[in-house]
C-alpha cells in the first residue's frame, strides 16, 4: 500500500474527477484500482489529496506532450527513460518503456537504455542525450563541457532547456514514486540484515580472524 491516503471519487475535486473518468472509467479507483496499463494507479489517488499539486504535476504531463516542443520525441523518452532507471524506479521506468515504443525507438534500444554507454544501438545524438540524463540524475547537474557541447552539435538551446527541465520533472517523479512507495514502487526495502543460520551473531570475519591466530 501506498505511504499516504488516497482520495477516492467523492473527495476528488472536479478537475481530479475527470482525470479519474479517463482512466477509471465510472470506477473508485481506491475501491477498484487498476488502469489500462497495469498499473494500480494510486499515483493518481495519492496526489489528488492535494488538489493543485495533482492539477499542477498532470499540467506537467501536457507540458511535455505539448505541439509547442521542439525536442524530438524521441530524444525526451530517452531522457525520461534513463532517468527512471538511475533512480531505481521500476514505475517510471516500465511505463516509460513503453512509452519510448510509442515514439517509435527500437526494441533494442529500450533494451540497451540501462547499459547504453556499451550499446552500439544509439546515434551519437542519442548518446549526448543519455549521458546528459545521467549528467542530471547522477551527478546532480554536474555535466562536463563535453558533453553539452554533443548536444549543442545536435540541438538548440531551447530544445536543450527542454530535455533538462523534462528529465529533472521524471527524476522527481521516479524519487517521489519510491519514496511514498506509490505503483510498482511499492515494495519493501530489501537492504536489509539477513539473519544467520540459528540466529546466531557470529560475523564471517571474526571467524576468519580467530582462525588467523
Amino acid at each position: 500500500m501506498p505511504r499516504l491516503r488516497q482520495a477516492g471519487r467523492e473527495e476528488a475535486d472536479d478537475f481530479a474527477k475527470s482525470i479519474y473518468q479517463l482512466l477509471f472509467g465510472d470506477r473508485d479507483p481506491v475501491a477498484s484500482p487498476g488502469t489500462a496499463t497495469g498499473t494500480p494507479g494510486n499515483w493518481w489517488t495519492v496526489f489528488a489529496t492535494v488538489p493543485d499539486a495533482f492539477r499542477h504535476t498532470t499540467e506537467g504531463f501536457q507540458f511535455y506532450r505539448s505541439s509547442k516542443r521542439k525536442l524530438d520525441p524521441k530524444l525526451r523518452e530517452l531522457g525520461q527513460t534513463r532517468a527512471g532507471f538511475t533512480v531505481g524506479s521500476q514505475f517510471v521506468f516500465s511505463q516509460h518503456c513503453k512509452a519510448c515504443r510509442d515514439v517509435g525507438l527500437s526494441e533494442a534500444q529500450i533494451e540497451a537504455i540501462p547499459h547504453w554507454p556499451v550499446a552500439d544501438v544509439f546515434s551519437d545524438l542519442e548518446r549526448a542525450v543519455l549521458a546528459y540524463a545521467d549528467g542530471l540524475v547522477l551527478e546532480r547537474g554536474r555535466v562536463p563541457d563535453g558533453v553539452i557541447a554533443a548536444l549543442k552539435a545536435g540541438l538548440s538551446d531551447e530544445e536543450i532547456l527542454e530535455l533538462t527541465y523534462i528529465t529533472c520533472t521524471y527524476m522527481m517523479h521516479a524519487i517521489m514514486s519510491r519514496a511514498l512507495r506509490l505503483e510498482y514502487d511499492d515494495v519493501p526495502e530489501r537492504v536489509v540484515e539477513i539473519a544467520a543460520p540459528d540466529n546466531t551473531d557470529n560475523d564471517v570475519m571474526s571467524i576468519v580472524d580467530e582462525g588467523d591466530r
